[in-house]
């Protein structure tokens, strides 16, 4: 049921995730008219979702059993977002603290233009110490492309 990547979420951007072999995240999604901010353009509270999520799981890169949590999220927007049209963002870890890593991602239109440049702050955790987890009723598992 996550906003960002629940694909059971009515009201969600179904993100799919990939991991590259730079050790960054890919995204791609298409937002929808339920996304909507200005008329055509995505709501800037759904991008800084987006922009999170990518580079949030950049520390899971290769099934790590971290998961990265916001302390703080810094986005620029250069362009507009548009709807109804596949996006891309990448989201990398760019320094690794120990205890918490600093990630750092862009969001990028049709065209590869940087429509959002995005920096965070993520604490490292395990899934267990974040939330009551149950993975099969989460259906938390890779889906295929359509």
């Amino acid at each position: 049921m996550c906003f960002i990547c629940g694909m059971k979420n009515i009201a969600g951007v179904k993100v799919f995730f990939y991991e590259q072999d730079d050790g960054s995240v890919l995204a791609r999604f298409s937002g929808q008219e339920i996304h909507q901010g200005y008329p055509g353009r995505m709501h800037g509270g759904v991008v800084s979702g987006i922009m999170d999520e990518t580079m949030g799981r950049a520390v899971m890169f290769n099934g790590s059993d971290v998961w990265g949590v916001t302390v703080a999220l810094e986005l620029r927007f250069k362009q507009p977002v548009p709807l109804f049209v596949e996006l891309t963002a990448v989201g990398r870890v760019v320094k690794d603290r120990g205890s918490y890593f600093e990630g750092a991602g862009e969001m990028f239109l049709p065209d590869g233009t940087v429509a959002v440049e995005a920096k965070g702050k993520f604490w490292k955790l395990p899934l267990g110490e974040i939330a009551d987890f149950d993975t099969d009723r989460e259906q938390w598992r890779v889906v295929p492309d359509a």
